[in-house]
């Protein structure tokens, strides 16, 4: 008995040391991520994954497909569903999300006041959106409106990441 009470002390004591270099290192991680999601808006080379979608009625739905926006200085490729109410129809079926490769766009950047960025871009060269706003975390989370001129609008929830 008289043992384990000696014993009590130095274990503690080596808990709260790994306790402690476990909280740094998760720390310089998340720096290290903020750092390069900061990079990332800044070098507007980056691209979003949609993980689920809000309509405007109805519920959230989770995607379980890759649909993504491609963001670069000079281009922006949109391939995201539609869920919501048209209109009117297109006269393609296969035009029934919204797909779009834009080259001439407003592209607008600011800071949040609680960190991350509020960025608009507003294609000038696709006849059916009318502005992409993103709201982009400093953990990598993005939310993303899409406002067009024949349909709802519509959300969707995901990440950004490094345009490979």
């Amino acid at each position: 008995m008289k043992q384990c009470k000696k014993l009590f002390p130095l274990i503690f004591l080596i808990i709260t040391f790994c306790a402690s270099v476990l909280l740094v290192s998760a720390q310089q991680s998340g720096t290290a991520k903020k750092l390069a999601i900061t990079n990332l808006v800044d070098s507007q080379q980056y691209v979003f994954y949609a993980e689920s979608v809000i309509p405007m009625s109805g519920r959230q739905k989770f995607l379980t497909s890759s649909y993504t926006v491609y963001i670069s200085k000079d281009t922006v490729i949109s391939d995201l569903p539609f869920f919501g109410r048209a209109y009117s129809a297109p006269i393609n079926a296969a035009d029934g999300g919204i797909k779009f490769t834009s080259i001439n766009f407003d592209y607008t950047s600011s800071a949040r006041k609680k960190g991350g960025w509020n960025i608009t871009i507003k294609p000038k060269d696709v006849p059916d959106v009318q502005q992409l706003s993103f709201t982009i975390y400093t953990n990598g989370t993005a939310y993303l409106n899409v406002n067009s001129t024949n349909r709802q609008s519509i959300s969707f929830n995901g990440h950004v990441a490094k345009n490979k």
